[in-house]
């Protein structure tokens, strides 16, 4: 790497590294908390019987903002590794391609996330039909989102599984904030790897060497 490029190159690698390895840490965190959300009361026949809230059975948070990161975040750390200035310049533009990948994966698992908060959980509750099952805490005419802000209704209203309510909001808007943050990291990488594509171009220009003239 020549001196020209050398330390405005290494700052971009190192950008990349870190914003490689967060993006793993997080990407875990959204695994693991769209696999519990599939598992209330920590019980699989829920899960069976079908009695688990779509927007966990989608597992955005699994794919989206976990395989999908994790497949951007193993690519942006192995790239931080290239040396040479017009072989990074050509890494650039797979990493801003496998940004915009990662950050998609990460905006739907972000909807998804927080429709199923807002939306509230599927459970067992008493109706005027009797006991049924559904989402008794949906949004409707006149009532939004008071359920988050409203303790009296979390153990009032859903049966089965026990403690849904909490469950659901606390992994929900764990997948929710970390996803956003996802995004973000996505998108300030993108940038960046504008950044070392720009510093490639201008630094692998043919130089004509003393010994020529």
């Amino acid at each position: 790497m020549s001196p020209k490029c050398g330390e405005p190159l290494m700052c971009v690698s190192r950008c990349l590294r870190c914003v490689g390895m967060s993006l793993v840490a997080m990407a875990m965190v959204c695994i693991l908390s769209n696999i519990l959300l599939m598992f209330p009361d920590l019980n699989i026949h829920f899960l069976l019987d079908g009695h688990v809230t779509i927007q966990a059975i989608w597992a955005t948070g699994v794919w989206g903002s976990g395989f999908l990161v994790l497949l951007g975040a193993r690519s942006f750390i192995q790239t931080s590794k290239t040396r040479g200035c017009c072989a990074f310049r050509s890494q650039m533009l797979c990493q801003v391609l496998y940004s915009c990948v990662a950050l998609l994966g990460a905006f739907i698992c972000c909807i998804f996330s927080v429709t199923g908060l807002v939306q509230g959980p599927l459970c067992l509750y008493n109706s005027t039909s009797g006991q049924i099952w559904g989402v008794p805490l949906r949004p409707i005419h006149g009532r939004h989102w008071t359920y988050l802000y409203n303790r009296t209704v979390w153990s009032g209203i859903c049966l089965e599984p026990r403690n849904v309510v909490q469950w659901n909001m606390v992994l929900f808007s764990v997948m929710g904030a970390v996803s956003g943050l996802q995004i973000v990291l996505c998108a300030a990488n993108m940038l960046n790897s504008m950044l070392g594509m720009i510093l490639g171009h201008g630094s692998c220009r043919t130089k004509v060497s003393p010994g020529s003239v």
